[in-house]
């Protein structure tokens, strides 16, 4: 082992840059996850913080608002995995049987575009369009004899609003892994097929989506295990107090609960927090092995 690391040092402190990253970010602040298990104040820190088992969870456990973050989380987290996973695949396979040149970069640019719009740049955009008043949406509904909506007011609105206008932002730039997948498979596959008289669906469907359907299980596995995480600032920047019965979620209760009011409740967000991080760990876990026996790709 010490004749390769001589060998190849390079290699390995370009390894080392990462893996610090990991370390110092990841793994050194697991360490406080013990406070989910105190009751925490920075005077008296890890060491001299008193022990309360499991009571900050129990706390969760029976707050009012328990059943209602938790559904918000979930039924948001499944709605944008259901309508948002396919959509990158649809434009990969779309753009990768454009021709021409400049439609083809034309269109990578204006669906890219949006994933480098910042959030609260972003929502204010949507608040600008669906503005009850001087939004030209409303505007549009108006202009055909129907009374103005107030979209963000509403909250069964709110979760079709979260997801596509997510869905707009990222779905180009989350195709580009796909692209990638399809410049992978062979030519001669494509070349064999259009001489058998295949159409372009056909290719689509026997050569095209198989050859990324490994890249697109890892893909499945690892946002399933991420489903407990709806996000914090989009949420927030879109939730008002009429909507907030279908936008609060487990993020930002915490946030409300555990840092924004009177005093910060650290014990509480941080056994919320690992609340979430066991639900994904075990999410995850039984996705990969479902994967595993189907006989498709998995993690490990």
């Amino acid at each position: 082992m010490l004749r390769n690391v001589r060998k190849s040092w390079q290699l390995y402190l370009l390894s080392a840059l990462p893996l610090l990253y990991l370390l110092i970010f990841k793994y050194l602040p697991m360490y406080g996850i013990i406070i989910a298990f105190q009751d925490y104040t920075p005077v008296k820190g890890y060491s001299g913080s008193p022990w309360v088992g499991f009571k900050q969870f129990q706390k969760f456990f029976e707050s009012y608002e328990f059943w209602q973050v938790i559904k918000n989380t979930l039924v948001l987290s499944f709605y944008s995995l259901v309508a948002g996973f396919p959509f990158p695949i649809i434009l990969a396979l779309s753009l990768n049987y454009v021709n021409r040149t400049l439609i083809k970069k034309s269109v990578q640019l204006i669906t890219y575009a949006p994933h480098f719009i910042s959030l609260v740049v972003m929502v204010g955009i949507i608040l600008q369009l669906l503005d009850p008043r001087t939004g030209i949406v409303n505007r549009i509904i108006e202009l055909f004899g129907f009374e103005a909506i107030n979209f963000l007011g509403n909250p069964k609105y709110f979760m079709s609003l979260y997801v596509w206008s997510g869905i707009w932002q990222n779905v180009g730039f989350s195709c580009i892994i796909y692209l990638a997948a399809l410049a992978a498979i062979d030519p001669s596959l494509h070349e064999a097929a259009v001489v058998d008289g295949a159409t372009k669906i056909q290719r689509m469907w026997h050569i095209d989506i198989p050859g990324i359907l490994p890249i697109t299980i890892i893909l499945l596995i690892m946002s399933t295990g991420h489903i407990m995480d709806v996000g914090f600032e989009k949420v927030l920047l879109l939730q008002n107090p009429l909507n907030i019965r279908a936008s609060e979620v487990i993020d930002t209760y915490v946030y409300k609960v555990g840092l924004a009011s009177t005093g910060i409740h650290y014990s509480y967000s941080a056994a919320i927090g690992l609340f979430k991080s066991v639900v994904n760990l075990i999410l995850l876990i039984t996705i990969n092995k479902v994967a595993k026996k189907v006989g498709q790709t998995s993690l490990w």
